[in-house]
């Protein structure tokens, strides 16, 4: 039979009845995806010089496409299933997952912002003269907020995750406050792209 520690008072040592869970290792920025961030930049650049429209369309829908469906997945399917996994699955899907979205959700803000800025400018949607600007505007209200909330909350929830599972003795504590954050944020987000896919389609019809 295993030994199994006992404290002084003779009460079984609580580290021996709840071990810390096992985390794989894992890059916070996986450098193997950078060069693929630094491909999309440069096709975001050359996109803007060239200033032609089918460049700038293709990516603004891409990247828009890509912010949109990230932020429902996350908040609504993703979300709801980290909640009741065990300990360890949650860890394992997050050092999975997480590392990801540190690449992708800042690549995918910045060119739908960039690309979509370009686009409206040389439609002329950005004029006050067209006659749905109003709609245009609230659309930049949105997708603003929207920004804001990915980069100055999402994405430093999900960095403040990753550095604490770096850590040799995680708090579990802090984790779990992080993530319902990284997952409550998503789904906030996630709402306000419906209204941004029903602004789109309004544009787009006319």
């Amino acid at each position: 039979m295993a030994d199994v520690a006992v404290s002084p008072h003779g009460a079984v040592a609580e580290a021996d009845l709840h071990p810390a869970p096992q985390i794989p290792d894992f890059e916070i920025v996986p450098r193997a995806g950078l060069p693929i961030v630094a491909a999309v930049v440069v096709l975001l650049v050359v996109a803007i010089a060239v200033d032609e429209k089918w460049p700038l369309m293709f990516l603004h829908v891409v990247a828009g496409a890509t912010w949109t469906i990230i932020d429902l997945f996350l908040g609504f399917v993703i979300g709801p299933i980290l909640g009741k996994l065990s300990i360890p699955a949650r860890i394992e899907v997050t050092t999975r997952l997480m590392p990801k979205m540190v690449l992708i959700m800042p690549t995918a803000v910045a060119v739908t912002l960039a690309a979509g800025w370009q686009l409206a400018t040389k439609l002329g949607y950005n004029l006050t003269s067209y006659q749905y600007h109003g709609w245009v505007v609230a659309s930049f209200i949105v997708v603003g907020a929207m920004a804001v909330i990915a980069l100055g909350l999402l994405e430093p929830a999900n960095i403040a995750v990753l550095t604490e599972l770096k850590k040799p003795r995680p708090n579990p504590e802090v984790v779990e406050r992080l993530m319902k954050r990284f997952i409550y944020t998503a789904g906030a987000t996630g709402l306000m792209q419906v209204a941004t896919l029903v602004i789109m389609t309004r544009l787009a019809t006319g």
